[in-house]
């Protein structure tokens, strides 16, 4: 009797035991679930796009500062640009004045100097009319080839300082550069071969430029 009621007494005190431990089980595994759910809303409570967002704001900052950059470095070269053109612009306009200029000086020094030539005339001419109107009173032929003579040579001076003179023809070696042959002659002997033999037409020099060729029979 007593053995039954020890195995009872047992039994009952072994089915607490196993009800307790399912309890605790049930406990644990709640709590397990609630430490899980927790886990995974602090997991949704995350919002996935803050990286990205933040990433995208830097390189938006980036881009900014850059083109801030450019636009900075552009309003500079116009800037640049800009003064280098009002520059061009000064320079072409002080070139167009110094070619005016030049031209005016140029055409006053030609002018100047046609007058100067021409100034320098009137006292030849002056004296050829007073020889003119000696002639018409004279009967002295000698003294009015003397007087012709005397202008003549006036006037081949006045050329003479005026940088003009006389090229060298009769008797010369030709020269295509100062000669202009009008005419072949034979040559009387071999050393007048090449040789100018007549002067047609006096040439000149003014300085050393050909003013005008000399005209010249040539011996061949």
């Amino acid at each position: 009797m007593n053995q039954r009621n020890n195995f009872r007494g047992n039994k009952a005190e072994n089915a607490g035991n196993q009800a307790n431990s399912d309890k605790n089980m049930k406990e644990d595994e709640f709590g397990r679930k609630l430490e899980i759910e927790d886990a995974d809303a602090a997991i949704d409570d995350v919002d996935p796009t803050a990286g990205v967002e933040a990433d995208n704001v830097a390189e938006s900052d980036e881009e900014g500062a850059e083109l801030e950059t450019l636009k900075n470095l552009l309003d500079q070269k116009e800037k640049e640009v800009e003064k280098e053109k009002k520059e061009y612009m000064f320079l072409m306009a002080e070139f167009d004045n110094f070619r005016k200029r030049t031209l005016r000086e140029r055409t006053d020094l030609i002018k100047s100097a046609s007058e100067k030539a021409l100034k320098g005339l009137l006292p030849i001419i002056d004296d050829f009319e007073r020889g003119l109107d000696a002639i018409k009173d004279s009967s002295d032929a000698d003294a009015v080839k003397e007087g012709m003579k005397l202008i003549y040579n006036k006037f081949i001076k006045y050329l003479a300082d005026n940088g003009v003179k006389e090229i060298e023809s009769t008797g010369a070696d030709f020269d295509t550069e100062v000669h202009e042959a009008v005419a072949m002659v034979p040559a009387a002997d071999e050393s007048e071969k090449g040789k100018v033999k007549d002067t047609v037409s006096k040439g000149y020099m003014l300085n050393d430029k050909v003013l005008r060729h000399a005209k010249v029979v040539v011996a061949q």
